[in-house]
């Protein structure tokens, strides 16, 4: 009678852990990478589109140096990216980029010479991204191409442009507000006159990454 005992009451402590450890294990499994409304939410479904402004108060700004303020500073700028995997967490999400613009009305210039910003394009579109549960963002080209931006200057002697590549972009997601941020991505100018610096470190913060006005989360 005590062994029928003990093992019923094994049993039932089986019974218990499994029914607790079933639920957390299945949700970890099951929430994708990506979630609207809050982490461990909706997963973002393939072919949805997501889009970001700067973060409120903040500029983007393409520097000479990693350490300088001389440059371009912009305070309107957006991105819009669509879904194109996204997987249980842990994993990796894939986008597509299929936009990422400048408004040039509010980007200006302290090089000197240079009297105005005419245009930022952002070209040889659409990027591959790929976001990590940890929240590591990588932006890359398409094979045989390279992550180029071209940047019109207004200068005395008329518009100058400024051509930069790189071999892609490495950022940071952060749940607390839904941001990206990228720190000194370096890029080389591949062409352009002496007023066009050597180098170009970019540095931006978008926040919040929506998917239909809900705010994105990484798991």
């Amino acid at each position: 009678m005590h062994k029928r005992a003990l093992l019923a009451l094994a049993g039932a402590a089986t019974a218990l852990a499994l029914a607790t450890a079933g639920p957390a294990s299945a949700g970890a499994d099951a929430g994708a990478v990506l979630t609207t409304g809050s982490a461990g939410g909706t997963a973002a479904a393939v072919g949805d589109t997501l889009t970001a402004p700067l973060a409120s108060g903040t500029s983007a700004t393409f520097y000479s140096s990693a350490t300088g303020t001389s440059g371009v500073k912009c305070t309107g700028s957006q991105f819009t990216a669509k879904v194109t995997d996204n997987p249980a967490a842990p994993g990796t999400a894939t986008e597509s980029v299929t936009a990422h613009t400048f408004d040039s009305s509010s980007c200006t210039s302290n090089v000197t010479g240079v009297l105005g910003v005419s245009g930022i394009t952002v070209d040889n579109l659409p990027y591959t991204a790929t976001v990590t549960s940890d929240g590591t963002l990588t932006v890359r080209p398409a094979s045989g191409s390279a992550v180029q931006t071209t940047v019109k200057l207004r200068t005395l002697l008329g518009t100058v442009t400024c051509v930069y590549q790189g071999t892609g972009l490495t950022g940071k997601a952060d749940n607390a507000d839904s941001s990206i941020t990228f720190t000194n991505q370096q890029f080389t100018k591949t062409s352009g006159s002496s007023l066009c610096f050597a180098n170009g470190y970019f540095t931006a913060k978008y926040a919040p990454v929506t998917d239909a006005g809900a705010r994105v989360y990484v798991n």
